[in-house]
């Protein structure tokens, strides 16, 4: 059994291998390369005294901090309602559903929500207010990012609120607990552990999100993912663009120590 064991282990070990830790490895190897090949360490002195890049650092963390706040609040009050009803897989699953259409093609989609003939305006029209400039906005870019994150928090949150036992909500109201007091005593607490799965699923790909930020956010939306991308495709400064790309590592790595389970 043993041996059969460690035979399937192989094509994973294989998978990991291959597709985990050697492209790590050669985004690091390459980040100790300038443009012209030679061998240094400029390319992490650059970014960390530059103003531009830490600027860039800062948008990133801002923006996938609003992302995720926005999601958390929509999220975890939706899987509180999922939770209650009679076929909530089925609602689960259309909430699931928008996650199987390709990105580009939601980003394009809603483009034409937001564009000067848009829907969205045409509505505002409708109602008196006037055309306005919605795409390329600050706002538009949160709105879309959040709207396609959102079923990566409502799944880890719904998950934990269906796993807490109905007794235990039931004792908390014998006892004397209200509504709000039962939530913020029990059903928060013990739905934290979605709540960590929530923001590592969601924080963590915002960080370096690109394409909304040129489809969407027009460029006006400036983050280390779309750093990444004009090093990489236009600069060919590829060192810098893997030293970037080793930084983003470091700051998944740190979210995710930041928000695991603490031992009590």
């Amino acid at each position: 059994m043993k041996k059969t064991s460690n035979l399937f282990s192989i094509p994973y070990i294989l998978w990991i291998f291959f597709f985990v830790v050697a492209p790590v490895a050669l985004l690091i190897f390459k980040s100790f390369f300038n443009i012209q090949g030679q061998l240094t360490f400029s390319n992490y002195q650059v970014f960390f005294s530059s103003f531009t890049y830490l600027k860039m650092s800062f948008n990133s963390i801002l923006y996938a901090g609003i992302i995720t706040l926005v999601t958390l609040c929509v999220a975890y009050p939706t899987a509180l309602f999922l939770r209650q009803l009679k076929h909530k897989q089925l609602w689960l699953m259309l909430i699931i559903l928008p996650t199987w259409v390709n990105l580009l093609l939601k980003a394009y989609a809603f483009m034409g929500i937001f564009g000067q003939e848009g829907s969205f305006n045409h509505f505002l029209t409708f109602m008196g207010i006037g055309p306005k400039q919605l795409l390329f906005t600050d706002f538009s870019f949160i709105f879309v990012a959040a709207y396609i994150e959102l079923p990566f928090m409502i799944l880890p949150i719904f998950n934990a609120l269906d796993n807490i036992d109905d007794n235990i909500i039931n004792a908390s109201r014998d006892l004397g607990a209200n509504e709000l007091q039962t939530f913020s005593k029990v059903i928060f607490p013990l739905s934290m552990n979605g709540v960590r799965s929530g923001v590592q699923s969601v924080f963590i790909p915002s960080l370096s999100l690109f394409m909304l930020t040129r489809l969407i956010g027009g460029n006006r939306v400036i983050t280390l993912g779309t750093a990444i991308e004009q090093h990489f495709l236009t600069t060919q400064n590829w060192g810098m663009g893997s030293t970037i790309g080793v930084v983003l590592i470091l700051a998944m790595v740190l979210t995710m120590w930041l928000t695991k389970e603490r031992s009590k």
